[in-house]
């Protein structure tokens, strides 16, 4: 079970800090370092001193780490042009050597639209649809050899499609809970399935529909790995865990009902329910990015039992 560390910086975060966290994240020995991709805060808080552009940050993060992977839970499809897009990520693969990893979703919070002035199509789906089409192929098109793309949404003639990224294949995130169009896309285009936020009876459920779309798509449904985005709150005693709680706004009891919080034995037994429904890898939702004692005690007694 591969656990990474998945932070949420509108809630308020300098690159400094997430540059720390990072580190502390490839120190520890976690598998990747991800952030999620908004303008605009969420819930009661400041989101001070305001928002970081996820490329930017995975960029300047390429260059201070050295093991890690690096991507997003997930890029907006909102925000960027499938061709720009491309041209970032294979930038920052060849910043970082190879380490980096694009979750794509077709963006949802309306609210950091209207905040940034950034237009907020009805359809978003179709345009997700090829959006994955056109990152994909210009990735693919050999070197030398045009791309084309003529769709509903977006058009591309004659295009070089470079540069290339440093891997032969950089991983394609998919993930959600829509029970027809998610699967579909994830069953075409996806290296990984992420179910986010979700109880292990959905879980199972939409890893079943995943891996049904890959087979439909002609593909192994082992071909993806499975996994899971769950809010951490891990403590070494019940006070610990409260404390933790407390300085993230949510109850305990809730946080044991629909993340990963408790006690390490608490949370590997957690865990250990999502693998048996198929979760391959977890996401740790850290919230409180100032806790770095909090990822030292997750390696120590929750990590070390799962490797």
């Amino acid at each position: 079970m591969d656990l990474r560390i998945f932070t949420e910086p509108q809630q308020g975060a300098t690159y400094d800090t997430l540059l720390t966290v990072a580190k502390a994240t490839e120190d520890l020995g976690f598998d990747a370092f991800f952030r999620s991709d908004h303008y605009l805060r969420m819930g009661a808080v400041d989101g001070l001193p305001g928002p970081t552009d996820a490329w930017i940050t995975l960029a300047g993060l390429a260059r201070e780490t050295k093991r890690i992977r690096l991507g997003t839970l997930m890029t907006a499809g909102t925000f960027r042009l499938p061709g720009v897009l491309a041209i970032q990520v294979a930038q920052v693969d060849q910043m970082s050597g190879g380490r980096v990893e694009l979750g794509l979703g077709a963006g949802w919070f309306e609210e950091e639209h209207k905040a940034y002035g950034i237009p907020f199509p009805k359809e978003k789906i179709g345009r997700l649809e090829e959006q994955l089409a056109i990152v994909t192929g210009l990735w693919a098109t050999e070197t030398g050899k045009t791309f084309d793309f003529h769709g509903k949404f977006y058009d591309l003639t004659d295009s070089p499609a470079l540069p290339k990224p440093a891997q032969a294949k950089v991983p394609v995130l998919i993930g959600g809970h829509g029970a027809t169009r998610t699967p579909r896309l994830a069953g075409q285009y996806a290296d990984e399935f992420n179910m986010p936020f979700a109880s292990l009876e959905d879980t199972a459920r939409q890893f079943g529909r995943v891996r049904a779309a890959a087979e439909a798509a002609g593909r192994a449904a082992d071909a993806l790995t499975y996994s899971n985005a769950l809010v951490a709150c891990v403590g070494k005693d019940d006070a610990e865990v409260a404390r933790r709680a407390a300085v993230i706004g949510r109850e305990v009891e809730e946080l044991k009902a629909n993340g990963l919080a408790g006690s390490p034995a608490e949370v590997v037994e957690k865990i250990g329910r999502y693998a048996e429904v198929g979760a391959q890898r977890i996401y740790l939702q850290i919230l409180d990015l100032d806790d770095l004692d909090h990822l030292e005690l997750i390696s120590a007694q929750v990590q070390s039992q799962l490797t």
